[in-house]
């Protein structure tokens, strides 16, 4: 069985039902790898020590790390929606684009689970696994996307604490969507290599904001982070939860 058995999504009590009968996953294929990379299961297992396990971005940007392949399976109004990352190929699959899903759909995102991909990636010399050429999808939109309107708000673990950033590229350049203060602050950061804190203090920008950019940038490899920088230091009496991206409590 391919990444998806129709352009429909399942429901949540067929997709538990499928896998139970299988007593694996529900999308991969009799000569489909059974456990992922050890490299990608070594990340995702401190994701689990950390409280990371469900964070949607953490596991995307665990997949980019280690320029691994996954399926995500992901829950959204009882339904699954199989997402399979190929970070070399810069794609996903999906019976349905993601991208352009809107906030409204990517803020509820839950993760259920990650497993080996059932597909390969258009051009694989295994051809019989290869799915229909319109269920791939450039993958940069979609990491953009979830960055800006999924479900986390606090700058990607790799990238936080005590760090100066810089934009290596704008976002524009790969077609990506920008408005508003994002924008600005996007450009801005081209020119500027700043902290969180400073970027939040730009027009229209705040905390989450800024940690979302950030992390957009991260994934589509278009920021330079760093700790060396004397930017890096500034303002360290914010607070380690601030300075971490989690919004102040009021």
């Amino acid at each position: 069985m391919a990444d998806s058995p129709s352009s429909d999504l399942w429901r949540i009590s067929e997709f538990e039902r499928v896998r139970a009968q299988a007593l694996s996953s529900a999308f991969s294929s009799l000569d489909a790898p059974t456990v992922l990379p050890t490299t990608l299961l070594a990340d995702l297992r401190r994701l689990d020590i950390n409280g990371n396990r469900g964070d949607v971005l953490e596991v995307a940007a665990a997949c980019m790390r280690n320029h691994e392949p996954a399926l995500l399976c992901f829950e959204i109004d009882a339904k699954v929606w199989p997402v399979t990352l190929f970070p070399g190929q810069m794609l996903y699959h999906s019976p349905r684009g993601l991208a352009n899903a809107g906030a409204s759909v990517l803020s509820r995102l839950k993760l259920l689970r990650v497993e080996p991909p059932g597909v390969r990636p258009p051009g694989h010399w295994m051809h019989e696994r290869v799915a229909e050429v319109e269920h791939y999808r450039p993958l940069g939109p979609l990491l953009w996307s979830l960055a800006i309107e999924g479900p986390r708000v606090a700058v990607l673990t790799e990238i936080a604490g005590t760090v100066a950033y810089r934009a290596i590229r704008s976002p524009a350049e790969d077609g990506l969507a920008l408005g508003g203060a994002i924008r600005s602050a996007a450009d801005r950061l081209r020119r500027e290599t700043v902290s969180l804190r400073a970027i939040s203090e730009w027009p229209g920008m705040s905390i989450e904001r800024a940690s979302r950019l950030l992390n957009g940038l991260y994934l589509n490899s278009a920021l330079l982070a760093t700790r060396a920088h004397p930017a890096a230091r500034e303002r360290k009496s914010a607070g380690w939860l601030e300075l971490l991206g989690w919004p102040k409590r009021s």
